[in-house]
C-alpha cells in the first residue's frame, strides 16, 4: 500500500540539467529571485537598500518586473492592494532598519484586510563572536520582533540553504486562510556570498484548506431553516475567499436580506431586492440585525464599524463563520465555524431546501422598508452636496475599474452609500484607519490589472503622505486618477473635535497647490468643482496614464447614529 508521505517528487530532467550547471555568478540574492520564479511570482515591489542589494542584483538580471516606489510604507500598500486584485502573495522587498519599520503601517492595514504579502528583509550581516551588536547601520537589536505582532508569520534564513524553504514557507502561510502579511528575514552576508545552492527550479507551497466541520454546518442549516427573521452579515471575508457567488445563492435560496460591512463592500449587489446596502453607522439597520432571530455572520468578527460602534447587541442566535479563529465570538456568544466562507457557504448550500417564492415577495418588502426609513433621515439632513459629490464619481467610475479611498470625510460616506457594483472592485483603509492609503493602493492595483483605470481618492491630509507617488505613477505611466478632496485639513477629525469639544485644534493645513504639484512632477492636473467634477473624472480615468483632479470642498458627515435611543 502506498502513503501519501510515501511519495517523492523527482526532479525533470531539465530540472537535473539546472541544478547541475547552474548560470555563472550567483549568489544568495538568486536564490531568492529564483525562488519567487519557483512560486509563480512575476512582479515584485522594492526600494534599494544596502542589506537587500544582492536581491535587486538577481531581480534585474531575472524576468520578474522590478516596481520601485519612494516610501517603503507606500510599496507595503502597493503590494496589499496588488495582493488583493490578484489574490496572489505580493512580494515587497525591503531593506533593513528605518526602511523595514517605515513599511509597519502598511502591513497592519493588510493584516487587519486579510491581504497576502510576502515581506522580504534584509539584516545586517550575521557573523561576530555570540551574535553581539557590532554598530552596523541601520542595526536593531530584534527586527523580527517589530513585525511579530502585526504579520501572520515570521521566517529566518540564517543560511542560504534554508532561503528557499523560507520563502516557500511564508508564502504557503500567506496564501492559506485567512489570508495575511508574512515577513521573512536574510541577513546581507548570506545575500551576498557566492551560492553554493543549486539553482531552485521547482517550489511546492500548496496553501492549506479550512472546511468546516459538518457537525456545525448541520447546526448552522437547522438554524437557518427554522428562522422566521433571517439576515445575513457579509464581511470582507467573503470578498478575500470569493465567496460572492455563493453567498447570493443561498440568500436567494432562502430568502434572507443580506448587509455587507464596510471590509465587504461587493460581497452581494448593491441593487438586489435582498440588499440592504451597507448602512451599518445607521440605527434603522442596526435596530434590523437585532431583531433576526438568525443571524449569519459571514467573513467579519462584527468590530467596532461593523456594529455600529459597539452598540449592536443581537437578541436572536448567531451563527458566525470566519477563518480567522480570533474573530470567532470576540464580540458576541455565537456558533462559532473556523472556516473558508467559501466552503462553508457551499456545506449551507448542499444541505438547505429553498424556500417558498413568497418568502421572497416578504423579505424584499423587509429591505425596502428599511431602506427608506434610512433614505428618509439622510435626506432631512441638508446634505445634498455630499450625495451629489459621490453620485458624480460612481458615475465617472467605470464599472469594472477598482477604486482606494483614504480615510477622508468622502470615504465615510462611500462605506455606507457607494455601490461597489461588482466584488473586490472598492477598498479603503477601514482595517487599520492609517493615513495615505489610496494612492499608492491603486498603483499597487494598476500594476496589477494594466490598461484598466483605477481610481484613488483622498483629503488634503491624506494626500501629503502619498505625494511622492507621482514620480512612481509617472515612471510606470500608471493608469492611475488620483481625486483629492480638498478642504485645507483633517477634515473628519475637525467633525470629530468640533463634536466632542466644540471647536478643533491641530486639524488644520497649509497645504500645496496639488495641481500645481502634479504637473511639477509631469503629471496632468485639473482643479474642479462639485458641477463639473463628473466631467473631469471621466475625462481623467478615459485618458491613459496618470493625473490629478483636485476638487476644494468642505464635505459634511451624516449625523452619527450611535449615539440615538
Amino acid at each position: 500500500m502506498t502513503h501519501d508521505h510515501d511519495l517523492v517528487l523527482r526532479p525533470t530532467a531539465a530540472q537535473t540539467e539546472a541544478a547541475l550547471n547552474p548560470p555563472p555568478g550567483r549568489h544568495g540574492g538568486d536564490l531568492v529571485v529564483e525562488t519567487l520564479a519557483g512560486l509563480g511570482a512575476t512582479t515584485v515591489f522594492a526600494l534599494p537598500g544596502q542589506h537587500v542589494l544582492p536581491v535587486l542584483d538577481a531581480l534585474r538580471r531575472s524576468d520578474l518586473r522590478t516596481v520601485g516606489l519612494q516610501v517603503e510604507n507606500n510599496a507595503a500598500f502597493a503590494a496589499d492592494a496588488y495582493g488583493r486584485i490578484t489574490g496572489e502573495a505580493a512580494p515587497l522587498l525591503l531593506s533593513t532598519g528605518p526602511g523595514a519599520l517605515t513599511a509597519l503601517a502598511a502591513l497592519q492595514e493588510a493584516a487587519a484586510a486579510s491581504s497576502p504579502v510576502l515581506a522580504l528583509c534584509g539584516q545586517v550581516p550575521s557573523g561576530g563572536p555570540g551574535g553581539r551588536r557590532r554598530g552596523h547601520l541601520h542595526e536593531l537589536e530584534d527586527q523580527a520582533a517589530a513585525f511579530r505582532g502585526i504579520v501572520k508569520s515570521v521566517h529566518t534564513a540564517r543560511t542560504q540553504s534554508q532561503i528557499p524553504t523560507a520563502i516557500a514557507e511564508a508564502w504557503r502561510s500567506a496564501l492559506t486562510v485567512p489570508f495575511g502579511p508574512v515577513y521573512v528575514e536574510i541577513p546581507y552576508d548570506v545575500l551576498r556570498e557566492p551560492a553554493r545552492v543549486p539553482q531552485v527550479t521547482a517550489v511546492d507551497a500548496t496553501p492549506e484548506e479550512l472546511p468546516p466541520r459538518p457537525e456545525l454546518t448541520a447546526v448552522a442549516a437547522d438554524l437557518l431553516a427554522r428562522a422566521e427573521r433571517p439576515v445575513i452579515v457579509a464581511g470582507g471575508g467573503v470578498v478575500r475567499s470569493d465567496a460572492s457567488g455563493k453567498l447570493r445563492q443561498l440568500a436567494e435560496k432562502l430568502a434572507v436580506p443580506v448587509v455587507t460591512t464596510f471590509g465587504g463592500k461587493g460581497a452581494f449587489p448593491w441593487t438586489h431586492p435582498l440588499s440592504l446596502r451597507s448602512w451599518m453607522e445607521d440605527r434603522h439597520t442596526t435596530d434590523f440585525l437585532e431583531d433576526a432571530d438568525v443571524l449569519l455572520v459571514v467573513g467579519s468578527g462584527l468590530g467596532e464599524l461593523s456594529s455600529n460602534y459597539h452598540t449592536l447587541a443581537p437578541r436572536g442566535t448567531i451563527v458566525q463563520i470566519d477563518a480567522d479563529a480570533g474573530k470567532l465570538e470576540a464580540n458576541h456568544p455565537a456558533l462559532g465555524i473556523h472556516a473558508d466562507a467559501r466552503l462553508a457557504l457551499q456545506a449551507l448550500l448542499e444541505t438547505l431546501e429553498p424556500v417558498p417564492a413568497r418568502e421572497n415577495d416578504r423579505a424584499a418588502r423587509r429591505v425596502r422598508e428599511l431602506l427608506d426609513r434610512v433614505g428618509a433621515r439622510i435626506a432631512a439632513q441638508d446634505l445634498d452636496l455630499e450625495q451629489d459629490v459621490l453620485e458624480s464619481v460612481r458615475a465617472a467610475l467605470p464599472a469594472g475599474s477598482p477604486s482606494f479611498w483614504d480615510m477622508t470625510i468622502l470615504s465615510y460616506w462611500a462605506w455606507s452609500a457607494f455601490d461597489p457594483r461588482r466584488p473586490n472592485t472598492m477598498h479603503s483603509a477601514q482595517g487599520a484607519g492609517g493615513l495615505g492609503y489610496a494612492f499608492p493602493s491603486a498603483l499597487g492595483a494598476a500594476v496589477a490589472e494594466p490598461g484598466l483605470p483605477v481610481l484613488a481618492v483622498s483629503g488634503d491630509g491624506g494626500a501629503l503622505y502619498s505625494v511622492a507617488e507621482l514620480a512612481t505613477a509617472r515612471r510606470h505611466r500608471l493608469d492611475v486618477t488620483w481625486l483629492i478632496v480638498d478642504d485645507g485639513g483633517y477634515g473628519i477629525l475637525r467633525e470629530y473635535m468640533t463634536d466632542a469639544y466644540g471647536e478643533p485644534h491641530g486639524t488644520e493645513l497649509a497645504g500645496p497647490d496639488f495641481v500645481a504639484l502634479a504637473e511639477s512632477f509631469g503629471v496632468p492636473a485639473v482643479r474642479t468643482s462639485p458641477r463639473e467634477l463628473r466631467a473631469h473624472l471621466s475625462e481623467a480615468l478615459a485618458t491613459p496614464g496618470p493625473s490629478v483632479v483636485v476638487l476644494p470642498a468642505t464635505l459634511r458627515m451624516f449625523a452619527p447614529t450611535h449615539l440615538e435611543n
